[in-house]
């Protein structure tokens, strides 16, 4: 009996060799290593949820990161996310919630789930003190169930 090529992925140097080998592929553009390209993307996409820490980051620190990773500076991401740099400053520095286009971009572009940029975080929003939770002005509502018109 034949070993197996690929089994789950148990450890860090697993995974950075999974991904690597994966790499080289994509870059070959070789049409019959397909299913290899699949089952390597799977064995990784698992191991990447089991094993990171994104979730417990809150949504900028999670942002922040992922610039640093990827060498992405401010005036970058307002490019990417078609915002104005006032208007990214203002999220980078937790003054600004994330709308939901920002989300929908960031989760394309850095190829992640919504969820991970769509979760309530403390805002340090200086102008809106005097109402009261201004600082949380990105968390979900509950709805009513009965309204009355």
């Amino acid at each position: 009996m034949e070993a197996l090529k690929y089994t789950v992925i148990k450890s860090d140097e697993q995974y950075k060799e999974y991904c690597h080998i994966l790499e080289k592929l994509l870059e070959s553009n070789n049409e019959t290593a397909a299913d290899e390209i699949d089952l390597l993307t799977l064995l990784i996409e698992k191991w990447d949820e089991e094993n990171t820490s994104f979730y417990e980051l809150n949504p900028v620190e999670l942002l922040k990161s992922l610039m640093k990773e990827n060498n992405l500076k401010a005036v970058d991401l307002g490019n990417i996310l078609k915002l104005s740099k006032g208007t990214v400053s203002k999220i980078l520095n937790c003054q600004k919630g994330l709308s939901k286009d920002t989300i929908r971009k960031l989760s394309a572009h850095f190829n992640m789930n919504q969820e991970a940029f769509n979760r309530p975080y403390k805002l340090n929003n200086k102008i809106n003190q005097r109402f009261k939770n201004a600082s949380l002005m990105n968390t979900r509502k509950p709805m009513k169930k009965n309204v009355t018109v």
